[in-house]
């Protein structure tokens, strides 16, 4: 793998499309390789855009202004970071040999929305998921419920991220509700949802999965497992390692292989998955690096986002876990724009602790604005240290 110098003929252009809080330190990590990115995202000021080399403002949608931006930048790499994305752009941009998607154009265009990963995982490859029904329409949403999904159930748009538009209903008085929730908090397509009944597990947790070349080959390689806690489908806390059975280990790393196999290409893959004892059931995949996955930033050698920018360039990766550790959620905690913290000298002042602010320019009550991490001599003292320092950072307008 040849790269070349930023800002120069030689150099190795990478555009991210979606510059969020992962996006950032996605564009750090190539940094650091030397890599000239450039930041694309729906709005201005970006966590990411404060870090590239160049920053753009575009619908990503909208296939024309995609296809355009990207002839005028002529990227080497494509790395898609959100959903709403029009994929027949990037389908047309690969095809014609402007540059590569990461990890393939099949599996940005299948993890997008939850039919095509859903259907990939239960209907193709036979994995084991919640039971599931699609609906156009509130009525036909009310009759998969009923012809066998049952109570509780949870309603979520095809298209969506940290939780927008899904809701846990537990009788038919919330069936409308949801159904105009999701309707509003998908990104893209509003006339298709998702219900899946719920499956009672243990914990939940987040494999990630890295698609890395070794000696010229595809090898797999797995991070620690990550739990985390999940409130309206939105992560507050997670931590690495999460105990399971050697068995339920075991179960999660085939099933995150065969899902990523099928997906192909390379980089980094968020596996989310569901267990109880030692069963594991398929829940979603990302095809790049997970909310829930910032703790490694405090755990790993290689933070997820660091394994992401070797993956993709076919340098080789170390998914080695040093010490146990912790993030909590930061939320904005008021609507406003330009908003200050203070008590961040309180939360560093919380042994081995340690925070990320993000840098979003608007604020909002549940919007993530930051994390805390901590590590500790296990995960429940890096859990107990990461929500105290995050408690200890408080939003002012």
């Amino acid at each position: 793998m040849k790269i070349g110098t930023p800002l120069s003929p030689s150099a190795t252009r990478v555009m991210l499309l979606g510059s969020g809080e992962l996006g950032k330190e996605v564009i750090i990590a190539l940094q650091r390789l030397g890599v000239e990115v450039i930041a694309v995202d729906r709005y201005a000021n970006a966590p990411g855009h404060q870090v590239a080399h160049r920053a753009h403002v575009i619908n990503m949608t909208d296939s024309a202004a995609l296809k355009s931006l990207i002839k005028q930048e002529r990227p080497h790499l494509i790395v898609p970071e959100i959903e709403a994305i029009s994929t027949e752009a990037l389908a047309e941009i690969e095809a014609a040999g402007i540059a590569k998607v990461i990890p393939t154009v099949r599996a940005v265009q299948l993890t997008m929305n939850r039919e095509g990963i859903r259907k990939l995982a239960a209907e193709e490859l036979s994995l084991p998921t919640s039971p599931y029904a699609f609906a156009e329409s509130l009525q036909q949403l009310q009759a998969a419920i009923d012809n066998g999904i049952g109570y509780p159930c949870f309603v979520k748009p095809v298209m969506s991220s940290s939780g927008k538009g899904q809701s846990r209903i537990t009788d038919a008085s919330q069936v409308a509700a949801a159904w105009d929730y999701a309707a509003s908090g998908g990104r893209v397509d509003k006339g298709l949802v998702i219900v899946e009944g719920q499956i009672s597990f243990d914990y939940e947790i987040t494999l990630l999965t890295v698609r890395a070349l070794c000696n010229g080959e595809v090898q797999t390689q797995f991070c620690q497992p990550i739990g985390h806690v999940q409130v309206k489908g939105d992560y507050v806390e997670s931590w690495q390692p999460q105990a399971m059975s050697a068995l339920a280990l075991e179960r999660s790393q085939l099933i995150a292989k065969k899902v990523t196999d099928s997906l192909g290409g390379l980089g980094l893959f968020g596996v989310e998955l569901f267990v109880r004892g030692d069963e594991v059931w398929f829940s979603e995949v990302s095809p790049r690096p997970h909310d829930t996955g910032m703790v490694t930033m405090a755990t790993q050698r290689l933070n997820e986002f660091e394994l992401h920018a070797r993956a993709i360039l076919g340098l080789p990766v170390d998914v080695s876990l040093l010490k146990a550790g912790a993030s909590a959620v930061i939320y904005g905690g008021v609507d406003a724009t330009g908003i200050s913290f203070v008590g961040v000298d309180e939360a560093l002042a919380v042994p081995e602790s340690d925070v990320r602010l993000f840098g979003k320019p608007e604020s909002f009550s549940r919007r993530r604005m930051g994390v805390t991490l901590a590590t500790g001599k296990d995960t429940d003292e890096a859990r107990q240290r990461a929500k105290l320092a995050a408690s200890k950072v408080r939003p002012v307008a």
